[in-house]
């Protein structure tokens, strides 16, 4: 599992979206280019904490 996560930000109009290609779902956006960051940040802890949780569950 990789340690480093990429985000892909755009530009729309006046909002800033951004979405983690390593982490399917692991979307967000915001006003400014730090708010979006810390919102696919976010995106990103609950996606893993989420799939973590479904995976033990299997065992």
């Amino acid at each position: 599992m990789p340690t480093d996560f990429h985000i892909i930000f755009e530009k729309d109009d006046d909002w800033f979206i951004g979405y983690c290609p390593e982490v399917p779902g692991a979307n967000g956006q915001g006003r400014t280019e730090a708010e979006c960051r810390q919102n696919v940040l976010e995106a990103v802890e609950l996606v893993l904490q989420y799939r973590l949780e479904q995976a033990s569950q299997v065992f």
